[in-house]
């Protein structure tokens, strides 16, 4: 069973997560060039659409993502590892990586689609801010992969 329940949350790891790393990497830059003006002046419509699909693979992903704490959870119990350092700062981690999604990352990227929206200027150090916290987030991510990984006190690890 426990075979099957760390299958299951890697699965969702790479599924749920690797959607919204990428698509949330992607909407700064993406947000500056819908920005930029075009022959009508406002922001090519296509161009928009795209931010648009970002933000959705942003929003419906981040959803789905609960599924990797939850199973995580699930086969941490199963292996008897809830109080081990490493897993505690992993939960730890990926309850700072989904604060900044939640609080930072997507309500920026709804603010940028309402200015593209609206016609209204988009400021670069608006997308700035935005590249950064996308990047602490990713950042989180990539540590709490280290941690799944090289498990410090592991027994099964070289």
């Amino acid at each position: 069973m426990t075979k099957f329940l760390l299958s299951l949350h890697v699965l969702a790891a790479i599924v749920a997560v690797g959607p919204v790393t990428v698509a949330a990497s992607m909407f700064p830059p993406a947000v500056r060039r819908a920005a930029a003006p075009s022959g009508g002046g406002g922001p090519a419509a296509t161009a928009v659409s795209g931010v648009e699909l970002l933000h959705r693979i942003c929003r419906v992903y981040a959803r789905i993502g609960v599924a990797v704490p939850v199973l995580g959870l699930a086969t941490a119990l199963a292996m008897g590892v809830l109080g081990d350092g490493w897993l505690i700062t992993s939960i730890t981690l990926t309850a700072a990586a989904a604060g900044v999604l939640l609080a930072f990352v997507l309500p920026r990227q709804d603010e940028l689609i309402g200015q593209l929206n609206g016609d209204r200027p988009v400021e670069r150090h608006s997308t700035v801010h935005l590249a950064m916290f996308t990047g602490v987030f990713n950042l989180l991510w990539a540590t709490v992969t280290v941690l799944m990984i090289v498990r410090p006190g592991s027994t099964t690890g070289a």
